[in-house]
């Protein structure tokens, strides 16, 4: 069994910063693509950012030049710092792993943290 542990959403007014974790545990041979994707209100789940294990980046256009992804391999743990935050960023945010468990690839999915950025 593998967990997902996040941590790190709230309340933020719009211009303000966050920082989203996640960490995971459990029964883990290697991590291969960590990412952050989102949900907002009558939207489809969309990907924020992801990081590979040479430390490759991706991100969504509307975020591009904001949030930064980063990951630490030994904590297992990936991190989304969130800057200039729009009321647009609003959602609730999971975390994505991918993971060699028993000789197999597995994707998991956090429990999600959930983003407002009002004033």
């Amino acid at each position: 069994q593998v967990q997902l542990m996040e941590s790190g959403g709230g309340l933020v007014r719009p211009g303000g910063s966050l920082r989203l974790s996640c960490a995971a545990s459990g029964n883990i041979f290697s991590i291969n693509t960590m990412g952050w994707y989102r949900q907002a209100p009558g939207k489809e789940r969309e990907l924020v950012a992801s990081i590979n294990t040479g430390g490759s980046t991706n991100y969504a256009d509307s975020v591009k030049g904001r949030f930064t992804i980063s990951r630490d391999n030994a904590k297992k743990t990936v991190y989304l710092r969130m800057n200039s935050l729009k009321p647009e960023d609003t959602a609730v945010y999971y975390c994505n792993v991918t993971c060699l468990v028993v000789g197999t690839y597995y994707d998991y999915w956090g429990q999600g943290t959930r983003v407002t950025v009002s004033s």
